[in-house]
Order: structure tokens, then sequence, then C-alpha cells
């Protein structure tokens, strides 16, 4: 069964902040400056590896390039990260032996 989350408004203060005096505004090259969500300035959907639904790549090194990925920043960004937070919990789940 899949966990619904209900609808709610992007800009609830919860979900939405923006931070136009951050001397890296916007910090995406591409980013539009009208909506642009800084509440998830370091993205936690990073440990998801290539299972976090934004637009990313990895270097030579193996390092992931979240550079080009705009996901937590936009509109419906919040919306993604909270479907996607059981997953992140789950990796932070101590193992009991």
């Amino acid at each position: 069964m899949e966990n619904k989350l209900p609808e709610f408004d992007e800009r609830a203060p919860y979900a939405y902040y923006k931070n136009e005096k951050c001397p890296y505004f916007p910090c995406h090259e591409k980013a539009g400056t009208d909506f642009f969500n800084c509440l998830f300035c370091y993205c936690p959907l990073y440990a998801l590896g290539d299972k976090c639904g934004g637009n990313f790549k990895y270097t030579e090194n193996g390092v992931k390039d979240c550079s080009a990925c705009l996901v937590p920043h936009s509109r419906g960004g919040y919306k993604h990260i909270m479907a996607n937070f059981p997953k992140i919990a789950e990796l932070a789940k101590r193992k009991q032996s």
C-alpha cells in the first residue's frame, strides 16, 4: 500500500523557505529565483544514491554530483523528499544484533 501524503500548500511555513541574502543564492546555475526553496540546502536524498529521483551524475571518481539537480528547490520538492523520507530513515536505522 502506497503511503499518501496530505495535500498542502508548498509555500506553507514548514514547507518553504527562501534566503535571498545567502551569498550563494541561487546555488544552482540554471535556477530561477521566482520560486526557489532553500529549506533543503543540503539535500537529504543524497544518501539514496541513484534512487533519489533527482538529476545527478557521478564524477570519474564515483562522487555524486547534484549541481544540475533542482528537485529539492522546486515546487513539489518538499513533497518528493517527504515521500522518500522512509527510505532515508531506513538507512539511518541502527542494526541490532
